[in-house]
């Protein structure tokens, strides 16, 4: 037995109760609670706070990193075992509990989840572990989870729900045979802590902000290949906020090519339409099938500040080569047309 103190002093430490028990469940056994000198009450309190600017754009994979804080109190102690003066035995254990008491504050193994209601906001993270929180403490390091937005999700407020479970110390019972007036301990000085398992959840708020949003809602145009065309693409913003001097720029993958891939739009504002006009220039032996382009639109927003879209797609298609008369018809068919001819003046001769 270690006599430095009267905590040091254990010789064992009864880990009772760590399965999760409902407020009316019965006590662990060998959990004496008539022995047990006070009743604490209050416990862990977690607070949660989203670090950094919480405002995305539709479309975005981001990072949130949410920081905690245990702002847990103990509101209160009850008596609950009455201790003789001079009983030195009771003295010892009564302070003892007392110390062990003011733990119960702390969150222990705390396992947070973020969860979204929303289809919009697809949260990519599993329940991350965040440890150990003492009461009035911040977590050492933020708490990171991955949330998806969807590019067509509507500008607005989007509630997260952030569950954090862990355990906190719901009593403390010590016990021991006698005290040692020599060394001024108590002999086979025990200790019975019971767990319980408790959530708490939070509300973490995330904006989609308004801006221009784009999208192709025509395209006319035959492209052939070798001869290539003309493409017509009609640009909607879809948006909540106008987009002024937009140019869009198109990307003229294989088997595309093009000396004009820019178009001026003008200023749109949510609802309005433009088109844009592209020459095109198709390979000569391009396959005729359906194909895609990238195209992105460079505007000013209502800040004054130049910004570029997320890609917008283009679909179209390259036809099949218009067919020409082969060689031999071609001639044919030009001397048909000069006997014709010769034939209509050899008639007006004849009637002169």
């Amino acid at each position: 037995m270690n006599k430095k103190g009267i905590f040091t002093a254990a010789t064992a430490l009864l880990i009772l109760g760590l399965a999760a028990l409902p407020v009316q469940a019965a006590l662990p056994e060998n959990f004496d609670i008539s022995d047990n000198y006070y009743t604490v009450y209050g416990g862990p309190d977690i607070s949660a706070t989203l670090l950094g600017d919480n405002e995305y754009s539709r479309g975005d994979t981001v990072t949130l990193s949410i920081t905690m804080m245990n702002k847990g109190a103990i509101s209160g102690f009850k008596s609950e075992n009455d201790v003789d003066i001079g009983d030195y035995k009771d003295e010892m254990l009564q302070q003892a509990e007392m110390q062990y008491e003011a733990q119960a504050v702390t969150a222990i193994g705390i396992l947070a989840t973020l969860k979204s209601d929303d289809p919009n906001i697809k949260v990519k993270s599993g329940s991350q572990e965040a440890g150990t929180l003492k009461q009035g403490k911040d977590s050492s390091s933020p708490t990171k989870f991955t949330i998806e937005i969807n590019k067509n999700a509507p500008a607005g407020t989007y509630p997260l729900t952030l569950e954090l479970s862990y355990k906190y110390q719901n009593n403390v019972q010590v016990g021991g045979d006698d005290f040692d007036s020599t060394t001024g301990l108590v002999t086979n000085h025990e200790v019975g802590i019971w767990y319980e398992n408790k959530t708490q959840t939070q509300t973490i708020e995330v904006e989609v902000k308004k801006e221009p949003y784009f999208e192709v809602t025509e395209v006319k145009g035959e492209l052939y290949p070798d001869t290539g065309g003309m493409l017509y693409v009609t640009y909607k913003n879809i948006g909540e906020d106008p987009a002024k001097d937009a140019t869009v720029r198109v990307s003229a993958g294989d088997p595309f090519s093009t000396t004009d891939d820019q178009a001026y739009l003008g200023t749109l504002n949510p609802g309005e339409s433009a088109v844009a006009v592209f020459d095109m220039d198709v390979d000569e032996d391009a396959t005729p099938k359906p194909y895609s382009l990238n195209s992105e639109i460079l505007y000013e927003d209502t800040d004054g500040h130049d910004q570029i879209s997320d890609s917008v797609k283009i679909n179209t298609e390259v036809l099949p080569a218009e067919k020409s008369l082969p060689g031999y018809q071609l001639g044919s068919g030009i001397a048909f047309m000069a006997l014709a001819a010769c034939f209509v003046l050899f008639r007006k001769k004849q009637q002169n």
